[in-house]
């Protein structure tokens, strides 16, 4: 059956309600985790939807629109990674305002990108706590990938996981150990490079 995407919309909204859990949502607000609309749905379910429904660009846009805990997550699922251009992911990032968005992104999408290492070492290098957890949780998943990148990257990237383990917030601190660890298992020489990272923390 066709029907617009504003219908799709409605009707992805209603099925929230039969995923509806309140203790995950009420779990997620004693951690000041503050979203417009939170169901409280489950990652494992809103998975199953995005199987059942497909890569679809136009209503991947129109999910993101929305300030629903739910959409957000489920437009990361259902954005077809070659169709995203740069600048819409500049705005996804920039309208990004929460930790779990932000790795949900990461891990549904921003790592498959064609352009994922470009964006990644951006954003690590800026000062925006998100945009820095975003970066190195991309790069994480692009190093167990077997991606190698280059050296003036290299050096960008052990520069800023320096920083981060020094001085950034819990949340970021962790994405930037997780992502040299990953970096370590690159090989022997990358292991050495990210050792002597952390001989000098």
């Amino acid at each position: 059956m066709n029907m617009t995407v504003e219908e799709q919309i409605r009707h992805i909204k209603q099925s929230f309600r039969l995923m509806m859990d309140g203790a995950v949502a009420q779990s997620m607000r004693d951690k000041g985790v503050n979203y417009h609309l939170n169901w409280g749905a489950t990652l494992p379910r809103l998975r199953e939807k995005a199987d059942e429904m497909g890569k679809n660009y136009d209503l991947a846009i129109a999910l993101w629109k929305e300030n629903v805990r739910e959409c957000k997550i489920l437009a990361t699922m259902l954005m077809p990674p070659e169709k995203m251009l740069p600048e819409v992911a500049d705005i996804w990032m920039e309208q990004t305002d929460t930790v779990e968005i932000a790795e949900q992104a990461a891990m549904n999408l921003y790592q498959y990108l064609p352009y994922a290492g470009v964006k990644a070492f951006l954003w690590i290098s800026s000062d925006k706590e998100l945009y820095q957890l975003c970066g190195f949780h991309v790069l994480s998943r692009l190093f167990i990938r077997g991606y190698e990148p280059d050296e003036r990257d290299i050096n960008e990237f052990l520069d800023q996981a320096h920083v981060a383990l020094l001085s950034a917030p819990v949340s970021v601190r962790k994405a930037a150990l997780n992502s040299l660890n990953h970096f370590a298992e690159l090989g022997l020489v990358y292991q050495r490079l990210s050792d002597s990272i952390f001989r000098r923390i």
